[in-house]
C-alpha cells in the first residue's frame, strides 16, 4: 500500500533544486539568468540528443566554468543504451570530460555505470529517467551501486513517489515536471526505429509519434507487404513518413482517427509543493533541443512556484496563465495524480499552439536608453507586448520603432533586422536600474496574442 502524502501547509519545506535543459550555451545562460540552480547538457554522441546539440567539448569547458563561477551546477548527461562499438572508446572519451569537474554524470546502461564507477570512482553519478525506476526496491539496488540520485520514471503518481522517499531518505530524488512526454516507458520508445530505421535509444528520435496517421482500407500492395494478405478484414494505417510516404503498418483502428501517439505535454507546477513537502531534491524540465525562450520562459515560472511554496504561498494561478502562453501540444499533468479526469492525447493535431510568440532578443541599449532589437519575427507599433526579463516582466503597448540610424518606422519586418524600441518613460527608467549588462543578453521582446 502507498504511504500517504505529507501535508503541504509546511512553511519550512526543503527547497528543491530547479534544474533546466540546455542545447547551447545561450539556453544555459538563459538558464541560470532565470532562476534555474542547474542545468544538463551532454556531448552528441553520448546524450540521446544528436540534433539541436552545440555541446562540443569546448562548449562543455566553457559551460562548466560559467556554472561554477556562478554557483550553479552542471549535469553531463551519458544515457544512451551503448552497441559495442559505442562502449569501446567511452572511457577514453569521458576522461576530458570528467577533467572539467562537472557536477555528476548522468547514466541509465548498467555496462556505462560499471565502467564509469571503475573508472572514475569519485564522479557523482545520477540515474537516468531511461533506466525506468520504478519502486523503492530499485532505488535501494541503484544505491548499493554507488548512484547518487535516480531521476525517477514519469509514470509514478505522487503516493507512490511519497513512499519511496520514505523508505529512501538518503538517497537523492529528480522528478520531472514540464515538458514532452513520450509514448513508451519513459523514453523506450521504438517507433522511429522501426519506422525510420532512426534509434530513439541512441539519439537519433524522429518524433513519429507526432505524425499523421490516417486509417483507411488495406491495398493489396500492403497486404503483400505485411504478409498478412489473407486477412482481408483488417484496417490499417498509412503513414507519411519522411523517406516512405507509402508505407502501411498494421494497427488496430481507432475511433478518434488522427495522431493516435500524440501526448500532451506534462505541465507539474501545480503540483510543486506537493512535490516539495514530499522532499523531492530536484524538479526537472525536458527540452535540451527547445530554445532559449522556452528554457527561460519556464525557468522563470517554476522559479516563481518553489519560492512561492518554500515561502507558505499559495499557488498563483496566474503561472498556469503565462505557461499556457507559450506554445504546447495542451497540457497534462501525467501520471502524477492518477484519478484526475483528464485526457492524456492530443487528438486533433500534432504541432504546438501559443498565443505567445518571440519577436525578437535584446541584444544592447543605446545611450539613450533604447533597446536595440534582433528582430525574430514581424512585429508593429500598436502590438500590445511583453518584454521578458530576469528581473521580471513589463507588459506594454509598443508606441516607437526605429531603424539603427534614428529613422522611426511602423515596422520591424521579421527575422534578419536590427531595430530599436522605446519603452514608456517610467517602464526604461526602472528596467535600466535593474538590469545590468549580463542580464540584458537574456531579455527577450513577446508579442502577446491573449
Amino acid at each position: 500500500m502507498n504511504l500517504p502524502l505529507p501535508p503541504t501547509t509546511n512553511t519550512r519545506l526543503k527547497r528543491p533544486e530547479l534544474l533546466s535543459p540546455a542545447g547551447s550555451l545561450k539556453a544555459m545562460r538563459t538558464a541560470f539568468a532565470y532562476g534555474a540552480d542547474a542545468i544538463y547538457a551532454g556531448l552528441p554522441r553520448y546524450s540521446l540528443r544528436v540534433r539541436n546539440n552545440e555541446f562540443s567539448l569546448e562548449n562543455l569547458a566553457l559551460g562548466i566554468a560559467e556554472a561554477q563561477r556562478q554557483h550553479k551546477r552542471f549535469y553531463v548527461v551519458v544515457n544512451l543504451m551503448p552497441h559495442n562499438a559505442k562502449i569501446q572508446d567511452l572511457i577514453k572519451n569521458m576522461a576530458p570530460v570528467v577533467a572539467l569537474k562537472p557536477d555528476a554524470l548522468i547514466v541509465a546502461d548498467p555496462g556505462v555505470i560499471y565502467l564509469l564507477r571503475e573508472a572514475f570512482p569519485d564522479m557523482p553519478l545520477h540515474l537516468s529517467v531511461q533506466a525506468n525506476t520504478m519502486n523503492w526496491a530499485a532505488v535501494k539496488f541503484w544505491q548499493a551501486q554507488g548512484i547518487s540520485r535516480i531521476i525517477l520514471s514519469r509514470e509514478l503518481g505522487l503516493n507512490e513517489i511519497a513512499e519511496i522517499k520514505q523508505r529512501c531518505p538518503d538517497m537523492e530524488l529528480e522528478v520531472f515536471v514540464h515538458g514532452a512526454l513520450c509514448m513508451a516507458y519513459s523514453g523506450r520508445c521504438l517507433i522511429s526505429n522501426y519506422m525510420d530505421k532512426r534509434d530513439p535509444n541512441q539519439g537519433a528520435c524522429t518524433n513519429a509519434c507526432r505524425w499523421s496517421y490516417d486509417v483507411c482500407d488495406k491495398s493489396s500492395s500492403a497486404q503483400e507487404a505485411s504478409g498478412c494478405a489473407s486477412h482481408t478484414d483488417y484496417k490499417t494505417l498509412a503513414v507519411t513518413a519522411a523517406d516512405d510516404p507509402h508505407s502501411h503498418y498494421l494497427l488496430e483502428e481507432d475511433e478518434h482517427g488522427s495522431y493516435l501517439f500524440n501526448s500532451k505535454d506534462l505541465r507539474a507546477v501545480a503540483l510543486v509543493e506537493k512535490l516539495a513537502a514530499i522532499g523531492v531534491d530536484s524538479l526537472k524540465i525536458e527540452g535540451r533541443t527547445k530554445s532559449p525562450y522556452y528554457v527561460g520562459r519556464t525557468a522563470q515560472v517554476y522559479r516563481r512556484a518553489i519560492d512561492d511554496a518554500v515561502a507558505g504561498k499559495p499557488f498563483d494561478n496566474n503561472l498556469l496563465r503565462e505557461l499556457d502562453g507559450m506554445a504546447n501540444r495542451g497540457y497534462t499533468e501525467g501520471f502524477l495524480r492518477r484519478h484526475q479526469q483528464q485526457n492524456l492525447q492530443n487528438y486533433e493535431r500534432n504541432f504546438s499552439v501559443g498565443l505567445q510568440q518571440v519577436v525578437g532578443e535584446v541584444i544592447d541599449r543605446t545611450a539613450t536608453g533604447q533597446l536595440i532589437i534582433d528582430v525574430k519575427n514581424r512585429f508593429s507599433v500598436g502590438d500590445a507586448c511583453v518584454l521578458m526579463t530576469p528581473v521580471g516582466n513589463i507588459n506594454f503597448t509598443l508606441e516607437k520603432i526605429y531603424h539603427l540610424q534614428g529613422q522611426p518606422i511602423t515596422v520591424a519586418p521579421g527575422s534578419g533586422h536590427i531595430v530599436c524600441i522605446e519603452l514608456p518613460a517610467p517602464l526604461q527608467a526602472n528596467l535600466l536600474q535593474a538590469l545590468d549588462q549580463h542580464l540584458l543578453a537574456s531579455v527577450m521582446l513577446i508579442k502577446d496574442g491573449n
